[in-house]
């Protein structure tokens, strides 16, 4: 651990929209936390933070800085842990290129990104920035299981206040489209090893062996997976559902996760750039190569290399011209769904079409039903099973559905498929073998150049904390509780043979029902429709998927989910919803001064914290400023103080004051402890008395451009003048 005294608190510092609006609520929060002797620290996990402190030896003294992300890791391993996580960027390849670029213009003298290394030196730098892509910082953090739900006040308000959804039609176009054969769901092979075991990894081919992975150590009751996905199949599959949308004439979209699947997804996205673009990359692909294309980057970086290329430019119009219609991140700017692969993420385009009634935004600017292809088999049944419900039973009333809670097996990197580095994109035509230490062959694929072979494995301990952590929660509400696995999946299966003995043994078998996806999926908007809660009890991937699904069509968006990670040393990590870091609402803040990010995740983890707190090292006041916390929460909800969407309306800034109005009401109402009362009865009439004068001190810098010193990384001085404009209200807070 690098500090002797730990502190009470850890706030992580991230990225993008929920760092803007911690600069606003987190001195407000320090503020309330001080006069409870509660004391709050933080961690820079950013994708900024992340990069400066991997590469201390290109940069000086003054710039170099701790690796947090490290400290954080041994932290939550200890009893005492209690971490608030905000979301954090989960980078693909651009998004890493254009931070470092914008740290080398500040002076940072960091290596470039190595495209394609070819000295010791670019190769070291090149697997350096590549453990720093993608979902990096979840395998670390955490090391507990996910326990998601709405919170009461939100679930409440949301059926009070229902919000909008677009209309299903039988008759609707929209469908899901999947591999029938040769994609991961259909080629994975599962074990359970009854011993510690390590392996190494390796492709036998005619020419001889290449060691591809060694050194990958499990403990005894491990559940190994290995599989792959035919580049062959893939190739053809995207082939056919181009013609495919073309001829039903809707939309064609393409749902991946290539930030959590840093390794798999964007090759995919890759293979869906050249599908697209087949013509052009056939005549012209070796010049586009030279060019430094690279399509796993997505049309964006593909348009920017041949922008001055008239003959190639002019191809890909033709070609363009000749496809069907495609699914738009942003029609007014012509972002397609394949110009960067982390502009469309599965777990949020998918809900966000579906509570749309099916609708994509098209290159017209027009809604229109839509191809929505998901490659891999795993989970996009879930997604066909939902459109198809909706489809027959039209969409979802938010006034009257009941709740889908989701516990998420995910400690220990349970389930990491595609981000971590057991992920290979084949060279050469040859056997894939995963070879225990006494020689034991433990899995092995026949593949061909260019195939995506990947291994991923879930631990005994995380596994049986998950199915007690099914077990208390399925007693505390009584709700109905499926296990989403598929006894027709190989790693499912094995997962099965531990699920089932633990629930005979504490003989609740009853109480559990064990479905694949698909019909999980069917079982459980059934339960909502009637009014009635389900907790989905599921692996990692799904834990992420249904927590935007789920709230998304019941609350509008996954962002005001409370999200606690139960740590299985005993500490708790408290994160802020599911919503991702918003670049858009960066943009707007940037071009118009208005911060539309919504805190309300953030109020929900930092009650439960300060309650954690409470209970963990028996500090009352901490319990009474949670209890606030709630009270205050509700008060936004009810007065209707979260942020508007559009500039000179109340936005981010303004539902902090809000919020530190009514926490500061709530205790000095309270009567558990008149220390806290007496304290904050002066702050709670002084904030009240100035209301209308912090109100138009927030409202007066709307309108005009922001400037908070860099994207990736925000000078914290001019963070500070964007995001805390009101003097009134800094001095009352300090």
């Amino acid at each position: 651990m690098a500090d002797d005294k730990q502190p009470d608190i850890v706030y992580t510092t991230v990225d993008e929209a929920p760092e803007l609006a911690s600069a606003s609520l987190l001195p407000i929060v320090q503020f309330f936390a001080d006069a409870a002797g509660v004391s709050i620290a933080k961690r820079d996990i950013s994708l900024a933070g992340r990069i400066i402190a991997t590469f201390p030896e290109y940069l000086t003294e003054d710039q170099r800085q701790s690796d947090d992300l490290a400290w954080l890791g041994d932290w939550v391993k200890t009893p005492q842990a209690n971490v608030i996580k905000l979301p954090n960027i989960s980078a693909s390849v651009p998004q890493l290129v254009a931070a470092v670029k914008e740290l080398q213009s500040k002076g940072y003298a960091l290596p470039d990104y190595p495209e394609a290394p070819a000295t010791d030196e670019e190769k070291a730098v090149r697997a350096k920035y590549d453990a720093i892509k993608g979902s990096a910082v979840n395998p670390v953090l955490r090391e507990g299981n996910s326990d998601r739900r709405a919170a009461a006040a939100v679930k409440n308000y949301a059926m009070a206040n229902p919000h909008r959804m677009g209309d299903w039609s039988a008759e609707s176009k929209t469908t899901v489209s999947a591999m029938d054969g040769g994609d991961f769901f259909s080629n994975e092979v599962s074990a359970t090893l009854s011993d510690a075991a390590t392996a190494k990894i390796v492709l036998e081919t005619a020419s001889g062996e290449t060691v591809l992975k060694e050194g990958v150590s499990y403990p005894a009751g491990t559940v190994v997976d290995a599989t792959y996905m035919s580049a062959a199949k893939l190739d053809a599959f995207l082939a056919e559902q181009i013609e495919a949308t073309k001829e039903a004439g809707t939309l064609f979209s393409l749902h991946m996760k290539a930030t959590m699947m840093k390794v798999s997804d964007p090759i995919i996205f890759g293979h869906a750039v050249k599908a697209w673009l087949k013509p052009v990359f056939d005549t012209y692909g070796d010049k586009m190569k030279a060019l430094g294309v690279n399509p796993n980057g997505g049309m964006g970086g593909l348009l920017d290399k041949v922008k001055d290329e008239p003959e190639i430019m002019a191809a890909i119009e033709e070609v363009t011209a000749a496809r069907p219609p495609m699914y738009m991140v942003n029609s007014d700017k012509g972002i397609t769904n394949l110009h960067v692969p982390s502009d469309v993420i599965i777990d949020a385009s998918m809900p966000a079409l579906i509570r749309a009634g099916g609708k994509g935004w098209g290159p017209d600017g027009k809604e229109h039903d839509t191809n929505c292809v998901i490659p891999d088999n795993s989970y996009a049944p879930v997604y066909d099973a939902a459109i198809e419900f909706f489809k027959a039973n039209g969409k979802l009333n938010p006034a009257t559905a009941g709740t889908v809670q989701n516990l998420g097996l995910m400690a220990q990197k349970a389930e990491e498929y595609g981000s971590h580095p057991t992920t290979f994109e084949i060279p050469v035509a040859g056997t894939v073998k995963m070879i225990l230490e006494d020689g034991t062959v433990l899995h092995q694929h026949k593949v061909e150049e260019g195939d995506i072979w990947r291994s991923a494995s879930a631990r005994k301990a995380p596994i049986e904390d998950w199915v007690q952590l099914a077990i208390d929660r399925q007693r505390l509400t009584g709700y109905r509780a499926i296990f989403w696995l598929d006894a027709n999946r190989a790693h499912d299966a094995e997962l099965i043979k531990y699920v089932t003995p633990i629930l005979e043994a504490k003989g609740v078998s009853d109480k559990f029902e064990i479905m694949a996806p698909r019909e999980a999926t069917i079982a459980s908007l059934e339960t909502i429709t009637k009014g009635e809660n389900t907790i989905a009890i599921t692996g990692n991937v799904l834990r992420d998927y249904l927590t935007d699904l789920f709230p998304i069509l019941e609350l509008a968006t996954s962002a005001k989910m409370l999200s606690i990670v139960k740590l299985m040393q005993g500490g708790g990590m408290f994160e802020t919803g599911a919503g991702g870091s918003a670049p858009k609402h960066v943009q707007q803040l940037m071009e118009e001064n208005h911060l539309r990010w919504d805190s309300l995740g953030e109020f929900c983890a930092l009650g439960e914290s300060f309650k954690f707190l409470s209970e963990a090292r028996g500090n009352a006041k901490a319990g009474v400023l949670g209890q606030a916390v709630d009270a205050a929460t509700q008060g936004i909800l009810d007065e209707n103080r979260s942020p508007s969407r559009k500039v000179g309306e109340p936005d981010n800034r303004d539902s902090h004051f809000w919020f530190a109005l009514y926490w500061a009401k709530a205790l000095a109402a309270q009567s558990e402890d008149a220390e806290l009362a007496a304290h904050f009865a002066p702050v709670a009439e002084a904030l009240e008395s100035n209301a209308d004068t912090i109100v138009a001190e927030l409202a007066a810098v709307q309108g005009s451009p922001a400037d908070t010193g860099g994207y990736y990384k925000p000078d914290a001085a001019k963070l500070a003048g964007v995001m805390r404009p009101s003097a009134t209200l800094n001095g009352i807070i300090g």
